[in-house]
């Protein structure tokens, strides 16, 4: 997000040269800069124990393809905490273990996505409004539903890597 106006006191922002970042959205009012920033957020690689891995079709948007749990991180929380707590709200599960595994950037929303894999028992799963279906695949399956799913397929694939 690129800034015009300051988000503190409404004043139309400036530019004003800050060190080695060149030209920067400037509030002269506040005498605050305005970085350009990106939205964070999560995306989840959730396994069980035995090794399946819970992908997701949403209600909403692209409801053809499977997608790895992701949400924005709240204001206050971690980045990890944000996983715990997308993972329940989206699945109804649990996560007992987690590990960031990557980053990247996604152009089409202007976001950063922070991606991890977590562990989680397999149980049945208890779906929020935002999902209309979920699945526990094996990693070859869940690899081939995630064919168009750059940033999931990334992370799903790294993942298995590291754990399996």
């Amino acid at each position: 997000m690129r800034y015009t106006y300051c988000p503190v006191c409404g004043e139309k922002l400036s530019e004003k040269i800050i060190g080695d970042e060149g030209k920067v959205p400037y509030c002269s009012w506040c005498q605050k800069p305005w970085f350009p920033s990106s939205n964070i957020c999560v995306i989840a690689a959730v396994f069980s124990e035995s090794g399946k891995i819970a992908l997701i079709r949403q209600s909403y948007g692209d409801d053809e393809r499977f997608v790895c749990v992701a949400g924005y991180v709240k204001e206050g929380e971690t980045a990890e905490e944000a996983v715990k707590r997308e993972v329940l709200e989206e699945i109804g599960v649990n996560i007992c273990g987690i590990k960031y595994i990557k980053s990247c950037y996604h152009h089409k929303s202007d976001n950063l996505m922070l991606g991890f894999a977590a562990r989680a028992i397999e149980e049945k799963f208890t779906l929020s409004g935002e999902v209309m279906e979920a699945e526990w695949m094996t990693p070859a399956l869940a690899l081939k539903a995630l064919e168009n799913s750059s940033i999931a397929k990334a992370l799903v694939a790294e993942s298995i890597e590291k754990l399996l």
